[in-house]
Order: structure tokens, then C-alpha cells, then sequence
């Protein structure tokens, strides 16, 4: 084996997602409305894959992964609940700089691509080398309200997370019920840590960041389908922790579109409560499926949007 390979264990994620809800329906995550969609089953929300790679970044970067780590991903294909799934770590030399990672299905079918670094000089991420290649929108449909620099309304929204809680209708549950069905599990999730008591794992902190509702005043035409298309989580001055009380600052910094879905990019920066001091930033793409909205169609070519291209 490659000494510059990390590879995980095959391992089965859990679909937790059946009962989500937002905007007043059902998600993607619901197995009849991802087969309405033509979907083979209802996917596994793709953060759920980024604990199996936490054990192998924590191996290469020691606990300054946990400090000032930046995990940055593109998704590529969904999983569905009884397909197993692989971590790879391609290491950067002597241990520093950028490192590229992946995670595939048992028959090689990959589930998403992206890169791994520390701060505070992260290296140009995947988030970034996507952000950098994206071309205006022609005409948008279904986000023709949002414009890029737009603000949340919520701004600063309080969010903490404690280990019994409910985290509301987008995610049904609570860390300690995660934790009872996680990928891969850590030490440091559970006990006290060098910074206390239990942090919050890599994959819940999307849980965190959306838990106040994620669109939070981003106003869309709907009911329509989102899904998370690429997503990054970058540690400034971590971790985040279990019952420690934090604010959400949210805005949009791109709005773009592919032949099947128009896609909305929002940074959330995740500040202390009391000192104010940004502790992370997450970015997010969620891609609306054009098909999902009844309406688009109609409403594009009131636009005069030239469904050709």
C-alpha cells in the first residue's frame, strides 16, 4: 500500500433524515419523494460521509485538525442506506500543506472528491477552486428573488447544541441519538477533551449551522427540492462545542446554475456568543432540482428564459 494512502474501513452510513422537513413538505431524504424524482432511494445527506475521514485526518494533522481544520467537498453521487462506503486520504508531503481526499461505493462508484488542510493558510480548497469556475446564471427561475452580498434576516441568530436536544424538523434528532448510529465514532465526541468537554463532530456542525433554518430569509419559488452539492467546513479557532451557546451570521456569496438545478451558495460564519470571535465558517451550495417546482416552466417563460440551452 501507498505510505502517502489513507484508506478507511467499508463502512454502512445511516439514513436519519425520513422525517425532515422544511418549507412545509417532505425532503429529498423522504423515499418517495426522491423516487418521484427518479432517484434509486432516498440519499444519505452527504455530511453524514465526512466521519469517516475524521479518525484518518486526525492521524495526519493531530489535533490541530480539530483546532483549524478545512474539510471542502463536492458531492458526486448519492448514497442510499445499505451501500457500504470508503474513506481515502491522499496525503500532502511531510504532512502539511493541502491534502486530497474521496470517499467511494463498494463497486468503485465515487460519492464525492474535495481536499483537507489546516489554517490559518488553508491553501486553495475545492469550495474555492469551484467558486473561482462559476459563470453568471442566464436567467434564474426559482432563485430569482436572491441576489449575491444579500444578508440573512436572522442575523445573529443563537444556536447551541446540547447532547440531548432535538435539533428541530430539518434534522429530527439529537447528537446523542447521532452518535448512537455515527459512521465512525471518536473519542472526543463523547468525553472530556483537551478543550473541556465534548465537541461537536464534524458532520452535526452542518446540523448546527442549519438548525435555525437554513434558508433563514433566502426566499426561493416553491415547494421545490434542494440537495447539498458542495459544502465546506473550515475551523478558524475550534472546536465547536457540545453546550456552548454560539451566532450565525449568514450571506450569500454566489447564486449559479447547471441544465438540472439552480444553486445558491451561502457562507454562515459561526461566532462565540460572548466575545464575538469567529470560531468557523461554513459554505454551502444547495442546489434546487428544477423538476421538483411545478411551475418552472410557466414562470420561465414569463421570464423569456430560453429553455434550450
Amino acid at each position: 500500500m501507498r505510505e502517502d494512502l489513507l484508506i478507511s474501513e467499508f463502512r454502512k452510513p445511516r439514513q436519519m433524515l425520513a422525517d425532515q422537513e422544511y418549507d412545509g413538505h417532505l425532503s429529498i431524504h423522504d423515499k418517495k419523494m426522491a423516487e418521484d424524482l427518479g432517484f434509486s432511494g432516498a440519499p444519505i445527506e452527504g455530511p453524514t460521509h465526512f466521519s469517516q475521514f475524521v479518525p484518518l485526518l486526525h492521524k495526519v494533522f493531530g489535533n490541530d485538525w480539530f483546532t483549524k481544520g478545512c474539510i471542502s467537498v463536492h458531492y458526486q453521487n448519492m448514497v442510499v442506506e445499505g451501500e457500504e462506503v470508503q474513506a481515502m486520504i491522499e496525503k500532502a508531503p511531510n504532512c502539511s500543506g493541502i491534502a486530497r481526499i474521496s470517499a467511494q461505493k463498494r463497486d468503485g462508484t465515487s460519492v464525492l472528491t474535495g481536499t483537507a488542510s489546516l489554517g490559518p493558510d488553508y491553501g486553495e480548497t475545492e469550495v474555492d477552486k469551484r467558486l473561482a469556475k462559476l459563470r453568471p446564471p442566464s436567467q434564474l427561475v426559482i432563485l430569482r428573488d436572491l441576489k449575491v452580498g444579500q444578508k440573512g434576516t436572522g442575523n445573529p441568530e443563537s444556536v447551541r447544541m446540547d447532547m440531548d436536544q432535538n435539533m428541530g424538523d430539518m434534522y429530527p434528532f439529537s447528537n446523542k441519538q447521532k452518535l448512537e448510529k455515527i459512521t465512525e465514532t471518536h473519542e472526543f465526541y463523547k468525553s472530556e477533551t483537551p478543550w473541556g468537554g465534548p465537541i461537536i463532530p464534524l458532520e452535526m456542525i452542518s446540523v448546527l449551522t442549519n438548525y435555525t433554518n437554513y434558508l433563514s430569509g433566502f426566499i426561493s419559488r416553491g415547494p421545490a427540492i434542494g440537495l447539498f452539492a458542495s459544502q465546506q467546513i473550515k475551523m478558524i479557532d475550534g472546536p465547536l462545542m457540545i453546550g456552548k451557546d454560539y451566532l450565525l451570521e449568514r450571506e450569500i456569496i454566489a447564486l449559479s446554475e447547471s441544465r438540472r438545478t439552480e444553486s445558491n451558495w451561502v457562507l454562515i460564519r459561526v461566532l462565540c456568543a460572548n466575545s464575538k470571535k469567529v470560531k468557523a465558517e461554513v459554505i454551502l451550495n444547495s442546489a434546487t432540482l428544477k423538476e421538483s417546482y411545478a411551475n418552472y416552466k410557466a414562470d420561465a417563460a414569463d421570464l423569456g428564459k430560453d429553455l434550450s440551452l
